[in-house]
C-alpha cells in the first residue's frame, strides 16, 4: 500500500485530503507544519508522496522542501505542492526547489488523482 504524508496547518484540508487518499487506497499520515513533517521523515520510513502546503507556521513548505532536498535519503519521496499560491513565480520557485507537481486549493478527487498519476504513485 502506498503512503502519503499530508503536510498542512489546516485540519480541514488534512481531513479532506485523507478522505480522498484513503479512497484511493493510500495509507495517510499527517503533519501540521514543515518541521513536524521533516521530523517524521528523518525518524522513520519515508512516504511515497508528500502533499505539501506552502504557508505554514514553524517551517513553511518551501523551507521543508529545501531541507528534504539537502537530506541524505536514499530515495526522496515525490512532492506535490498543494496551495493557494497560484502565480507563475511561486510555481516556478516550487519546481526549482524540488517539487514534482503543483496543485491549487481547493482540490477534488479527480485533480488529486491526476497529480498522483503524473508523479507516478497512483
Amino acid at each position: 500500500m502506498k503512503t502519503c504524508l499530508v503536510v498542512d496547518d489546516s485540519k480541514v484540508i488534512r481531513k479532506v485530503a485523507r478522505h480522498i487518499l484513503e479512497a484511493l487506497h493510500f495509507r495517510v499520515e499527517e503533519a501540521g507544519d514543515g518541521r513536524e513533517a521533516l521530523d517524521r521523515c528523518q525518524a522513520g520510513k519515508l512516504p511515497d508522496v508528500i502533499l505539501l502546503d506552502w504557508n505554514m507556521p514553524v517551517m513553511s513548505g518551501m523551507e521543508f522542501l529545501r531541507s528534504l532536498g539537502s537530506s541524505d535519503f536514499a530515495q526522496r519521496p515525490k512532492v506535490v505542492f498543494c496551495t493557494t499560491e497560484n502565480d507563475v513565480a511561486h510555481i516556478r520557485a516550487a519546481i526549482e526547489a524540488g517539487a514534482d507537481e503543483y496543485m491549487m486549493k481547493p482540490f477534488d478527487r479527480e485533480t488529486l488523482e491526476s497529480k498522483l498519476q503524473l508523479v507516478g504513485v497512483a
